[in-house]
């Protein structure tokens, strides 16, 4: 199999992040979530440090999530009935993206508390 020209690929990555807005509602929140943190960063002038920090937080969130999703969507793929092998696995999958976001809420009180406060 051929590997697709690299323009290509950029387009399928952007498709699925346009896929996971449309059909994942927890995602739909998180990127609304990153849109704030953007306005938050130019409103309130955050050093670059400090933007990248939030930027970073941000996009690990979403990141975890399209990972989330992927697993679930292979879990079901595998096992369509319910299993409580694969129950688990979604349940540790789903688990690493709320760690991350309540470290995500954290990190933005500390950063944002310096500029609010």
């Amino acid at each position: 199999m051929q590997k697709p020209q690299l323009h290509k690929s950029f387009l399928n990555a952007f498709r699925g992040v346009l896929v996971m807005l449309k059909t994942e509602r927890n995602f739909r929140i998180e990127f609304l979530a990153f849109l704030i943190n953007l306005f938050l960063i130019f409103y309130l002038k955050l050093s670059n440090i400090d933007a990248a920090i939030i930027l970073i937080a941000s996009v690990a969130v979403l990141s975890a999530e399209i990972f989330n999703t992927a697993i679930e969507k292979i879990c079901d793929i595998i096992q369509p009935d319910f299993d409580k092998r694969i129950g688990f696995i979604k349940d540790i999958s789903a688990g690493a993206v709320v760690l991350l976001a309540a470290i995500s809420i954290v990190i933005g009180i500390l950063v944002y508390g310096k500029y609010i406060f």
